[in-house]
């Protein structure tokens, strides 16, 4: 893309599924140098190895760097001459987040934090911040987290002069097959001749690819302003349809079981919620909320009331639209999992 070329990309948490989605989509284009920003060293390790191979002409484009989030000393100098920054790092894990709080905190709140003074610092040019369909009418702790890091980068937006970057958040449902989802599991169980653990199978989910996810990063950073949420539409599936596609698919009869809900889980997740359909811009793909900029006014929150908030409805995986098992397996297949590219 134009927009790359020469350009120096940094990706928070960048060995992860959509750092390397990023690095499929642009590493053997004109761009200028990917720099990977994360904390495991062993994973980094990997990486390299595996885009050595895979790219052995444009390898070279990609930079290491070990740092936390958390420690804005440790990831300070890997921002120095980055011109774009999309930062993914955070902790995603619904379970893990309900036993630990404040590590959810730490890393997704505090973080998001030090990555944009990071960015302020450095004057990078333009910062994408990752958010997800929980962050929307939280009830879970990766949720509440995730919602409070979206108000902090609309906050912190507000102060930004000519020459300070641009701040704007992408928010997405699930990513079939990313690290830690339902997807590998069930393939897992089915491999194992195990039956499949269901939570509820009522239970829906917005379906979306790790190259959607790209998508949806790539159209809020051409068209995004200061203080921008963007949303892709996108299907959504009950957890009993995308099982079945599953189990046709493999050609499995081992069936699966209700568990219930694990902690912290939605019987359906949000991705606009209906305060923000009220100042949101409908797009061919995709909604734009544009952040509100209203002045610490007290008349706006005591006196006068907003009666269109009755008329506009949410946008949810139970009223987006719904895919069939045929659906969901035509979808399937785009996954590598399943022979697909992605």
């Amino acid at each position: 893309m134009n927009i790359f070329t020469g350009k120096t990309l940094l990706i928070t948490g960048g060995t992860g599924s959509f750092g390397n989605a990023v690095l499929n989509r642009f590493l053997t284009t004109d761009i200028g140098e990917i720099r990977i920003l994360s904390r495991d060293e062993k994973k980094q390790d990997d990486m390299r190895h595996e885009y050595q191979l895979k790219y052995p002409e444009h390898s070279s484009k990609i930079k290491f760097y070990i740092g936390d989030v958390r420690d804005y000393n440790s990831i300070s100098g890997a921002f120095r001459g980055v011109d774009y920054v999309f930062h993914a790092a955070a902790l995603k894990q619904v379970p893990s987040c309900e036993f630990y709080p404040m590590e959810a905190v730490k890393t997704n709140v505090a973080g998001s934090d030090n990555v944009i003074t990071a960015c302020v610092e450095n004057k990078v040019k333009k910062a994408i911040f990752l958010s997800t369909d929980k962050a929307a009418y939280p009830i879970n702790a990766m949720g509440m987290s995730k919602a409070m890091m979206e108000k902090n980068v609309i906050a912190r937006s507000r102060q930004m002069l000519d020459g300070d970057p641009v701040l704007c958040l992408t928010r997405y449902g699930n990513v079939m097959a990313s690290r830690g989802s339902v997807i590998p599991l069930f393939c897992d169980q089915i491999a194992e001749g195990k039956t499949l653990t269901v939570t509820n199978p009522d239970m829906t989910r917005f379906m979306m690819t790790l190259d959607d996810a790209v998508t949806l990063v790539l159209y809020a950073f051409e068209h995004g302003e200061q203080g921008d949420l963007f949303v892709q539409k996108a299907p959504a599936a009950t957890i009993e349809t995308l099982a079945k596609a599953i189990l046709e698919l493999k050609g499995s009869d081992v069936g699966y079981i209700c568990i219930g809900s694990r902690h912290g889980e939605k019987l359906y997740e949000v991705l606009v919620t209906t305060e923000e359909m009220i100042r949101s811009e409908d797009l061919p793909g995709f909604y734009r909320i544009k952040a509100d900029n209203r002045n610490l006014n007290y008349d706006n929150y005591f006196k006068n009331g907003n009666k269109k908030l009755e008329l506009d409805e949410q946008y949810t995986s139970h009223n987006t639209e719904r895919l069939s098992v045929e659906d969901m397996k035509a979808l399937l297949l785009k996954l590598k999992l399943f022979g697909g590219k992605y």
